[in-house]
């Protein structure tokens, strides 16, 4: 059921239209542009973003950056000029989506929310398969949220990739967890891999559910009532956030600062929860309001998206680490495989 949910609506992003009659709403656009100034290559993002209406739309730079890895990127440096040749015509990168494993409020049946519960043993034997399942793939950038259940999941994913870099998480609450927590060697700073923890990806607050026993619940105010809290898109349980207020923080962030990341060439891992990642599929699949509450998401099964020439589109998610095929693999992810079996090999 999960697996087949999953799979709703599948298809590209395409630019969202402007509605004169219904009111303002979001337009959303992308352009990749490459300007090359002393030999370096930069990426400059533009995001179409904005109030719609008769006036038009508003275009914007959100980030210019330089430009790193891609699906094609080379594991070993003696194939740069081939797989950069590639990397400028295709122009791919693979976002790769991951609800965190099992966790210990899950286990007992509690509405959790915003609360940090760790992973159970389970959660953490999901997220290790879920590691293996991408290991093949290329995560040049990893985002969570705030919350150690979705920590936890990314770095134990990370443990099972193939290539070996380790999962470094970013502090920069402060000037000082800057500098103290910055790597002075540039040839072990290659090869790591930024974390960027953002509590706007955090699972939607529950409110004064939290804590509580889902039957409990559901026996005190009725089940109707508790299916309503958590299934609908725009009522919220006491106290606490609608599928449509998380989805406003989760994509908002996700628009400002994951999509430029992707526009500049690099593959990213998201690991966050239920919530928050159907609001993001939502979004990227383009889903209305009364497909994404019935959308499932199993935790630690990953989801992988293809992002080419401005439209994300869904690849799959694998049964098991042993079909790979599931991901209907695109050729640059087929050779960046091939070159990470001749590391081994």
């Amino acid at each position: 059921m999960a697996a087949a949910a999953c799979h709703l609506a599948v298809g590209s992003i395409q630019t969202y239209g402007c509605s004169n009659e219904s009111g303002p709403q979001k337009a959303f656009g992308n352009v990749s542009v490459k300007l090359v100034s002393n030999g370096h290559l930069f990426n400059v993002g533009l995001l179409r973003r904005g109030s719609c209406s008769t006036r038009g739309c508003k275009l914007g730079v959100i980030q210019a950056s330089t430009f790193q890895t891609s699906v094609a990127d080379p594991v070993s440096s003696s194939t740069n000029s081939n797989s950069n040749d590639s990397r400028k015509k295709s122009n791919e990168v693979a976002l790769i989506l991951i609800r965190h494993g099992e966790s210990l409020w899950n286990e007992k049946n509690l509405f959790t929310g915003c609360v940090d519960v760790p992973l159970t043993k389970k959660g953490v034997e999901e997220a290790l398969e879920a590691g293996k399942r991408i290991s093949n793939i290329p995560v040049d950038m990893i985002y969570t949220s705030a919350l150690i259940r979705a920590q936890m999941t990314a770095m134990l994913a990370m443990t099972q990739h193939r290539r070996k870099k380790v999962p470094i998480i970013v502090h920069n609450e402060s000037e000082q967890a800057k500098a103290w927590s910055q790597i002075f060697s540039e040839e072990t700073n290659k090869q790591t891999i930024p974390v960027i923890a953002a509590w706007q990806l955090n699972e939607r607050m529950y409110g004064e559910l939290q804590g509580l026993n889902k039957q409990e619940t559901a026996d005190r105010y009725g089940k109707e009532k508790v299916h309503e809290w958590r299934r609908s898109y725009d009522i919220p349980p006491p106290n606490g956030e609608s599928l449509e207020m998380c989805a406003h923080r989760a994509v908002a962030y996700f628009e400002e600062q994951i999509e430029p990341q992707l526009l500049s060439g690099k593959n990213v891992m998201i690991a966050a929860h239920g919530n928050s990642l159907r609001s993001i599929i939502m979004y990227l699949d383009k889903l209305t309001s009364q497909e994404v509450i019935s959308l499932e998401l199993s935790t630690g099964l990953p989801m992988l998206y293809i992002f080419k020439e401005g439209k994300f589109i869904r690849r799959g998610s694998p049964v098991g680490p042993t079909e790979a095929g599931v991901y209907a693999y695109t050729r640059s992810l087929a050779l960046y495989r091939q070159k990470l079996d001749e590391m081994v090999h």
